[in-house]
């Protein structure tokens, strides 16, 4: 383990294709770092990432300085960002699943419901597919957010769930279960 760790946040997008993932990750390791958390998903015929990756302060500089030459041969927009580890979490994680006949403001209505209550969306991913039997266009969404300690869990439960009625979604809000 290494004592002061520096940390970069990497993203990446570009046209999909076989072995991007091996690659970035070779030039990673091969720098002396280590992934430490990422997202990578295929969107469209699009390939776009995000991961933290930790090392050495000298082994981090050289992998950002790496990224644009990487990026050519690969085919990717990169972009890095030093950040630091983030701390200890001091809210309660929930995680909240909606369903629901896809329609335009979906996310943003969740999203807004969340903000106006001082709750970070930490991790958001939706997605869409044809209903069974009927093949109409559904909307899933999953989030995990940070509800602060203090806040009146039953009272958000409720209104949460007013939310869902009033935009026809069928939502649910529990604890993660880790």
């Amino acid at each position: 383990m290494i004592p002061n760790p520096a940390f970069l946040v990497i993203t990446a997008s570009g046209e999909d294709k076989v072995g991007l993932v091996d690659s970035f990750s070779s030039q990673v390791t091969d720098s002396g770092c280590n992934i430490e958390e990422s997202r990578m998903a295929v969107l469209g015929g699009s390939f776009a990432l995000v991961v933290l990756v930790s090392g050495e302060s000298g082994s981090v500089d050289a992998l950002q300085r790496s990224l644009p030459a990487l990026g050519e041969t690969l085919g990717l927009s990169l972009t890095a960002r030093r950040t630091q580890m983030r701390n200890p979490q001091t809210t309660l994680p929930y995680d909240v699943e909606v369903v629901a006949l896809d329609h335009p403001g979906i996310v943003k209505n969740l999203s807004g419901f969340f903000a106006q209550r001082g709750i970070n969306i930490e991790e958001l991913s939706t997605d869409t597919y044809p209903a069974p039997h009927t093949g109409s266009p559904m909307f899933t969404v999953q989030m995990t957010v940070g509800v602060p300690p203090g806040s009146s869990l039953v009272a958000l439960r409720e209104e949460f769930l007013l939310l869902c009625d009033s935009f026809n979604l069928d939502g649910s809000l529990e604890p993660r279960r880790y």
